[in-house]
């Protein structure tokens, strides 16, 4: 039986690019929004759903936090995406007779230098995979779209620029996600990410912290979210290299317990390469 990975956004998106790299051979289900993807692989409609959490330009996705916070799902593996944009036109269409881009408007931003030097008008639209589509509706020789080579592909459009981004490392880290755990082995190199709620007590958030330092953990990421119906109150994601079961891990996690009110094992997976060409 073919597997199926649902991810937010139109065929041919970044998202269902990053699904097809990860886990090749699965069946990808586009969902318009996050909160779609989440009841898709809640409700069993679909295995795992690929989620996109942060952009090493545009920073964090706070909806993909928020979700994690109020679904009952596990991170099972986590991905680098590459953002690799290409300017697509209609076929047989020259670089010269293009006068408008359309794209998302942080691809927009990505692209500004290359947008910049050719003089063009620029546009936002929804999504990347969504302005290629629509060229295609519109048929104009004079207009392209900022998009993946996967929307090409998808959508019959010639590439007249590839790897036009300003930015050569723009990569989005991607979280795997599924109904159930799933807990590499102690011995693999992985992450875990917890989700958790400070007690109200003077320097609670150091002392949190104190435990990994103590026992030689690497943190590699903290995020804080604002707590629904809580005034100036927050939760907080946190990432770190190792497993719950290794014990300098064990210890701090029962450290972290003492100046917490809640703590949830959001998942331990496989570290992933980040991807560097």
């Amino acid at each position: 039986m073919q597997h199926s990975i649902a991810f937010q956004g139109m065929r041919g998106a970044y998202s269902e690019q990053a699904c097809r790299e990860k886990m090749p051979g699965h069946h990808t289900v586009p969902c318009k929004t996050f909160e779609e993807l989440f009841q898709q692989v809640e409700e069993g409609h679909v295995d795992l759903g690929m989620l996109p959490v942060e952009n090493s330009v545009a920073g964090s996705v706070s909806d993909s936090y928020d979700l994690l916070a109020r679904h009952r799902l596990f991170i099972i593996g986590e991905h680098y995406q590459r953002v690799r944009h290409c300017l697509l036109a209609l076929p047989g269409c020259r670089l010269e007779e293009i006068q408008a881009v359309y794209s998302h408007p942080q691809a927009l931003a990505q692209c500004h230098n290359y947008i910049k030097k050719h003089g063009w008008s620029k546009f936002a639209v929804y999504d990347t995979a969504g302005a290629a589509a629509d060229l295609v509706g519109r048929n104009n020789r004079h207009e392209a779209a900022l998009a993946s080579a996967l929307c090409a592909e998808l959508y019959q459009l010639d590439i007249l620029g590839k790897d036009i981004q300003d930015s050569r490392h723009n990569t989005t880290r991607f979280l795997l996600i599924a109904r159930e755990a799933s807990h590499p082995p102690v011995e693999v190199a992985c992450k875990t990410s917890l989700l958790f709620e400070v007690r109200n007590i003077p320097a609670a958030l150091y002392k949190c912290l104190g435990g990994f330092a103590t026992n030689g953990i690497n943190l590699t990421r903290l995020e804080s979210r604002p707590l629904p119906g809580r005034h100036w109150s927050y939760q907080f994601y946190l990432d770190f290299e190792g497993h719950p079961e290794d014990a300098a891990c064990e210890l701090a996690l029962e450290e972290i317990s003492f100046f917490t009110d809640s703590l949830k094992i959001l998942g331990c997976y496989p570290q992933a390469p980040q991807q560097t060409e």
